[in-house]
């Protein structure tokens, strides 16, 4: 662990990240210092948007060295599931993710270790909003707001930290040298750490109805509703999870873009369905070492070959399968071999250069909407739709099953089956009465896998329903070893040996 006070220098110097929306263009104040920046309600703005800072980082540098680390939610979520494989250019393009994908990674990753420093570099701008921000004299309604929108982002952070490491340490204010060197707590106190920030959270956030347009993409009630549902349901507290999911079902602030597939286009972005995205624009200038407001997905996940792409996070076959006969969701999500790749040609296997049948959908851009100027490699302009209104559905069902409630939780996933079908009653056939019992779960299961798919979420949910063993001992997975990753060695060794290694590695 090394939250420095450094990293109150780093605040006052970022570019408060300004994405594609107004909110993030508030601009810190010059020469600033840690004494003197906390004085009124502009300042606690401030303090509160460098809190999503962290969010867009896909490529970072790793801390107390030059080298550079991708860190992106689908190399795990999904390249470590059986959704999709590595790709690239082949095993020796980003060979440590090829460890990974086959359970045979190890704790001197740098992937491990951006995850690490990116997390933790993020609950240090957010507990520096928590700690200073309640100082500052200014309207309490306000305060409150900002407030809840850093106790969202550091349960976000802490989530992902504890469903990749499990235990971690909790840090929840800024540390003095002395705190430097932290041992692990308990997954069960991070877990209660993340529900108090998202409980506070959501009793002071606003509902994405009260927004300004200049203001979409920061956090809302219904962002942080959906995510303390998504943490009961990784506890199995299946009650809470349900009470929350039909909170946001009944709010009346969402609901299910009837086509699916415009869901992943620019102009589906931040959409009826959308509870959370982080932003992202094409026309920053960032670049490989500041990356700015662009996303790298585009270019990472696109075809190599003419479709100018690096080629990764490839759908297996087995994904593809998944997909009942029509699921017009099939077509939104992976690109088969004779599709058209928008304005940059015709998929085929000589096109690429590789093998690959398949190559994933939903963050493909054309060649017309790249980067207006300056490298278009890490300018790309998609969001990353981390929590999407389908997801509580599928989560409301997923609770009402574990509840007994097997009519609610099939009514939940006919919901889902609905939209999807888009008007094509011969298409996807609602669940009737006669899916029951462990089909019926399977039936939750499937709808998730194909829904979500290639959005970084299967893994973790493998994981959590206790299927990984079974579904990806092929891929070399050992039960009560693979559901969480190598603590990173570097930070064992800056903890003094406090922090402790996952069994296995």
């Amino acid at each position: 662990m090394n939250q420095k006070t450094t990293l109150i220098i780093g605040f006052l110097a970022v570019a408060l990240v300004a994405c594609k929306q107004e909110f993030l263009e508030v601009q810190p104040l010059v020469g600033s210092t840690e004494a003197n920046f906390f004085q009124n309600a502009d300042d606690a703005e401030s303090a509160t948007i460098a809190c999503y800072n962290n969010l867009q980082q896909e490529v970072t540098n790793i801390q107390g060295s030059a080298q550079l680390a991708p860190h992106f939610r689908w190399y795990f979520g999904d390249i470590c599931s059986d959704d999709s494989h590595k790709g690239g250019s082949g095993d020796g393009d980003e060979p440590e993710l090829f460890l990974f994908e086959n359970f045979s990674g190890n704790s001197s990753s740098k992937l491990v270790l951006a995850e690490w420093q990116v997390a933790y570099r993020g609950i240090a701008y957010c507990n520096l909003a928590l700690d200073r921000i309640p100082g500052i004299e200014m309207d309490q309604q306000d305060k409150d707001r900002f407030l809840a929108e850093a106790s969202f982002i550091r349960a976000y952070w802490y989530f992902n930290l504890v469903t990749m490491f499990g235990d971690v340490p909790l840090i929840l204010s800024n540390l003095a040298p002395s705190e430097y060197q932290q041992g692990r707590t308990a997954s069960s106190e991070v877990w209660a750490q993340i529900e108090a920030d998202l409980t506070f959270a959501r009793q002071n956030l606003p509902r994405r109805s009260e927004l300004s347009i200049s203001e979409t993409g920061r956090a809302t009630w219904g962002a942080a509703s959906a995510l303390l549902a998504k943490a009961h349901a990784f506890q199995e507290e299946w009650q809470p999870c349900n009470d929350i999911c039909l909170d946001v079902m009944t709010s009346g602030e969402y609901f299910l873009d009837p086509d699916y597939a415009n869901i992943f286009t620019e102009s589906g972005e931040n959409g009826p369905g959308s509870i959370w995205e982080i932003q992202y624009m094409n026309a920053s200038g960032g670049n490989w070492g500041n990356q700015l407001e662009g996303t790298f997905t585009n270019v990472f996940q696109r075809a190599r070959g003419q479709f100018g792409g690096y080629g990764f996070n490839i759908p297996e076959q087995n994904f593809v399968e998944e997909f009942e006969n029509g699921d017009p969701r099939l077509s939104a999500t992976v690109f088969q071999e004779g599709d058209q790749m928008g304005d940059r040609g015709v998929f085929s296997l000589e096109a690429t250069g590789m093998p690959h049948l398949y190559y994933s959908k939903k963050f493909f851009i054309n060649a017309s909407d790249e980067a207006p100027f300056g490298d278009p490699n890490p300018n790309g302009y998609s969001n990353d739709r981390v929590i999407r209104y389908a997801d509580v559905i599928l989560f409301h069902a997923e609770s009402a099953y574990h509840l007994g409630d097997e009519g609610l939780a099939r009514n939940s996933v006919n919901i889902i089956r609905s939209r999807a079908r888009g008007g094509n009653q011969a298409l996807l056939a609602s669940l009737g009465t006669d899916v029951t019992g462990p089909d019926l779960l399977d039936a939750i299961y499937h709808e998730r896998r194909v829904e979500l798919g290639m959005e970084g979420h299967r893994f973790f949910d493998l994981v959590r329903t206790g299927r990984a063993a079974t579904e990806l001992a092929d891929w070399g997975f050992v039960a009560g070893i693979h559901e969480v990753f190598p603590i990173p060695e570097v930070e064992r060794t800056l903890s003094g040996g406090l922090i402790t290694q996952n069994n296995g590695y």
